[in-house]
């Protein structure tokens, strides 16, 4: 007998997002990227359109590396040292769509570096390359709220991904956003909840929600995987269900939550049961982002060049 095909109708719809800005539109960027606006669930071709394909964008910071793992470091020894070289190698060689800069070296425990650096850091990385930005604070509310307006002055036009407005931290980040025309990305804690509350506030600032951009805290593989993925989920269907306050597109940080896991960088002579790093680290990178869009995720922040290559692939030959 022949079995029917079953399928979900759904009656919301997923925001478009629109990241960087041409010189028509008021920018410098050589191109721009569309996320979201997906009417079904993720690479359910079969019930209707997915939307835009997710986009990876490569996760660099503005100091050298430090803290990374010696395996991921070395994929980027030669470049990280100078962010505009470390930008154009991402893009020339490994064909990301965006770069995402965190400003690590403004917080306070890790150099406390001042707005002037800041303001030279993305300028130099907008000159470097012509893709599309998101560039982070470091977390640390008292600092982002002194050095982010600068930065975001400075990329005036350039309709970056701004991050990240949290429910106790979100004013300034979407006055900025709003004066210079930026996109911002609506952090919580894993929590649906508090997710939508975000939104809410930003809304009420009279923030358009066609530009914002979600972010539940990713968690690696082993390491909250399951939970985030849960909820990145439940997002996505309340998107898709008609509710207005969650339709946006969701970003994921891979790569740093895959590569802070144990079984990723643990060397091989201390765990010899667990293979070589060389292929156990990328590949928890690759678990984690196939994850993560299986949920719905849209931007994938992602760190090594193996990764990277191997889930632009995947995302090819799915949407193909």
């Amino acid at each position: 007998m022949t079995l029917p095909v079953v399928t979900e109708s759904w009656s919301g719809v997923v925001n478009e997002v629109t990241i960087g800005a041409t010189a028509e539109e008021g920018g410098t960027r050589s191109s721009v990227v569309k996320v979201g606006g997906a009417k079904s669930l993720p690479f359910h071709q079969f019930e209707g359109d997915i939307g835009n394909k997710p986009v990876i964008a490569a996760h660099v910071v503005d100091t050298p590396p430090e803290e990374w793992p010696e395996m991921l470091k070395k994929e980027y020894e030669d470049v990280y040292s100078d962010i505009g070289s470390w930008a154009k190698k991402c893009v020339d060689e490994l064909g990301v769509s965006a770069i995402a800069l965190q400003l690590d070296g403004i917080h306070p425990d890790k150099g406390d570096l001042d707005e002037a650096h800041a303001v030279d850091v993305v300028t130099r990385l907008k000159e470097s390359v012509g893709v599309p930005l998101i560039v982070w604070g470091c977390g640390f509310p008292e600092k982002d709220n002194a050095v982010l307006p600068k930065v975001s002055q400075a990329l005036k036009g350039e309709r970056v991904l701004l991050g990240s407005a949290t429910q106790d931290n979100y004013k300034t980040i979407a006055a900025v956003a709003l004066a210079d025309g930026h996109n911002v990305i609506a952090e919580a804690p894993i929590d649906i909840n508090i997710g939508k509350q975000v939104n809410i506030l930003l809304t009420d600032m009279d923030f358009p929600l066609e530009r914002v951009v979600m972010f539940q805290t990713t968690g690696a593989l082993g390491y909250g995987l399951e939970y985030v993925y849960s909820i990145q989920e439940r997002e996505r269907l309340a998107a898709l269900g008609g509710d207005r306050m969650m339709a946006m597109p969701m970003l994921a940080t891979v790569g740093h939550e895959a590569w802070r896991a144990k079984e990723a960088k643990a060397p091989e002579t201390d765990f010899p049961e667990w293979g070589p790093e060389s292929k156990r680290g990328p590949m928890w990178e690759i678990m984690t982002a196939t994850g993560m869009l299986i949920s719905g995720a849209d931007i994938l922040l992602m760190r090594h060049p193996q990764a990277i290559k191997s889930i632009r692939s995947m995302i090819d030959k799915l949407y193909d």
